[in-house]
């Protein structure tokens, strides 16, 4: 398929941005948008040289995505405050994820990126008292009916949505980062314990540099919604370009990591679909390693057939006569994948029946 007008913008901005028509620049900016990834374009239009190309109609959709970015760190940045606040009340820690994590730890990853809410998680048999605790300080679950909430509860790695009262923001908070009845079954445990401390003083963690990279591998190979897909994989394009160049043996270290946590498919996904279609520098090596820990096997080609035709901006122009088919297939799997037939043909069927419930 032919790389999207945005991605081609991305990776190489010197030498596609000073040419684009106006029709072109029309066209980027609305794959941008949907993509969540206007923000971004226009960082990487500043810091390689192309700003002066950018035609001044082009400029003020980019200046407004630099204004709601800003605005959102700054959001951010309080909720962290806030939660950190909270949880130290019952002495644990705040161990933030996905890109909260990345813009506290500053990133590049983190940099000009928008986020649906914040995400943390916290050891599973604390879950009820930090819930409680979160909800004296404002943080609430929204109204859902008793089958959701048993969903959330028995079933999920992660309480329902929680809601500021008065600030409306958003809150997720996962005691593991895959459902108990998923295909695979990584150690909570073992993140929290490999977490790394970003701010001793708020006593706030992330995951380790490997299971950061790792999670949102899982998060964006296990996820059935796509309307973020490329930013996701943009965010690990620059996880490993940073944390590759940090250490030596930072490959096989992966490997050997995404193997001990149970999490090697999601992992070569990751790292196949960068180089395939973002052009990361991946070693061979790494690749067939974590292909063979995987058993990937035969499916290979069937999964590049779909995730090439969703891993694009959410756009009509990226689409062909197979993007809805591979979507569909891939919500299918998204679900097969986390719960077992018996669990999931029933929810399936409810949710069919109450298009308009949670879960």
């Amino acid at each position: 398929m032919q790389t999207p007008l945005l991605v081609d913008c991305l990776l190489h901005p010197k030498e596609r941005v000073p040419s684009l028509s106006l029709n072109q620049w029309d066209l980027l900016i609305r794959q941008a948008r949907q993509a969540r990834l206007m923000a971004r374009l226009s960082l990487v239009c500043r810091e390689n040289g192309v700003w002066d190309a950018v035609p001044e109609q082009s400029k003020a959709h980019l200046l407004s995505a630099d204004t709601v970015a800003a605005k959102q760190r700054q959001t951010v940045d309080w909720e962290v405050h806030a939660l950190s606040k909270a949880l130290s009340r019952i002495d644990v820690p705040l161990v933030l994820l996905k890109g909260s994590a990345y813009h506290i730890a500053g990133l590049d990853a983190g940099r000009q990126r928008v986020f649906n809410d914040v995400d943390i998680l916290v050891p599973r048999e604390l879950i009820s008292k930090v819930e409680l605790t979160l909800r004296n300080y404002g943080w609430i679950t929204g109204i859902m009916d008793s089958y959701d909430q048993r969903y959330y509860r028995k079933w999920m790695h992660e309480l329902p949505p929680l809601r500021h009262i008065t600030r409306k923001s958003s809150l997720d908070v996962h005691h593991s980062i895959l459902p108990d009845t998923a295909r695979f079954h990584p150690d909570p445990k073992r993140l929290l314990a490999d977490a790394v401390c970003l701010d001793a003083q708020r006593n706030i963690y992330a995951l380790s540099p490997l299971d950061r990279i790792i999670h949102s591998a899982t998060h964006l190979f296990h996820e059935g919604e796509f309307e973020n897909a490329l930013r996701d994989l943009f965010d690990l394009k620059y996880l490993l370009d940073e944390f590759s160049g940090r250490d030596a043996q930072f490959w096989q270290k992966l490997t050997a990591r995404a193997a001990t946590l149970d999490l090697s498919l999601p992992t070569f996904y990751a790292l196949h679909y960068c180089r395939q279609v973002l052009d990361s520098q991946i070693p061979q090596d790494t690749l067939d390693a974590l292909r063979g820990a995987s058993g990937v096997g035969l499916r290979k080609s069937a999964m590049d057939f779909l995730y090439r035709r969703v891993l694009r901006p959410d756009h009509q122009s990226c689409d062909d006569g197979f993007s809805g088919f591979a979507r569909w297939c891939l919500f299918v799997r998204s679900h097969y994948m986390r719960m077992p037939l018996h669990l999931l043909v029933p929810h399936l069927f409810r949710k069919a029946m109450q298009p308009d419930s949670k879960g």
